[in-house]
């Protein structure tokens, strides 16, 4: 593989609240997940969705009805979930986030500037049943999940290994841009140094992502040449 011309950036996107909106696809196949395998109508009360990966969402269910949250239980769950989650998609009603596709091709078209890639609370599979929906998938090189580690602030860990494999690039930090709508967010960057765009477009307003201090803070993604700059720096 050829050396690239100049130093490129790594690009981390959140998927739900950043990307797009499943309408509650998501939600729903959770609910339906747990009816299913374990007999339970669940209403998700007191299970914080926002940031959290699959992963911690199957294991504070489980929690919640005091079942044990063995490997065999999440795994359970959470195989029923993505079930679910592929017949849920084309019936509800959501969206791509405003400026996505216009931002995704013209990042793809400055290839020799950036990688994309995901960095998501979504396990792989339900990535891409998501993102595939909306015919952005093939957009990701490649990306890290909920199937990697539970805790959120544990995948940039992930993402870097994996850009390191493909690339034969050290990202350092300040090339490496966490972009996602929640604080949970901010904080997994922060957890690996790289710079953080919060974008208010999910569950948090731009108050709520501000008090947080990101490095970059966007109502949406529709401002096209406002984010290449940030994620672009000359």
């Amino acid at each position: 593989m050829p050396a690239p011309s100049k130093a490129r950036h790594l690009l981390l996107f959140d998927i739900d609240g950043t990307l797009l909106t499943s309408g509650g696809a998501g939600e729903n196949a959770l609910k339906d997940a747990m009816r299913d395998r374990f007999g339970i109508a669940d209403d998700l009360a007191g299970i914080t969705l926002a940031g959290a990966t699959d992963a911690l969402i199957a294991r504070k269910l489980l929690e919640k009805h005091a079942l044990a949250a063995t490997s065999e239980n999440v795994s359970a769950l959470l195989d029923c979930y993505l079930h679910h989650l592929a017949g849920r998609m084309p019936r509800h009603r959501g969206t791509l986030l405003p400026g996505i596709v216009d931002l995704l091709e013209r990042l793809a078209d400055r290839s020799d500037e950036c990688v994309l890639a995901l960095l998501t609370g979504n396990l792989r599979r339900g990535a891409e049943i998501k993102l595939a929906h909306y015919g952005v998938w093939d957009y990701f090189e490649f990306g890290a999940f909920a199937d990697d580690h539970h805790d959120r602030n544990e995948l940039g860990r992930f993402a870097r290994a994996r850009a390191l494999d493909r690339h034969g690039e050290e990202f350092p930090p300040e090339r490496i841009f966490v972009i996602g709508d929640t604080p949970r967010d901010i904080e997994c960057g922060r957890a690996i140094d790289a710079k953080t765009v919060a974008i208010a477009t999910g569950n948090y307003p731009i108050a709520a992502l501000e008090a947080h201090q990101p490095d970059f803070l966007f109502g949406d993604l529709s401002d096209t040449e406002a984010v290449l700059r940030a994620l672009l720096p000359a």
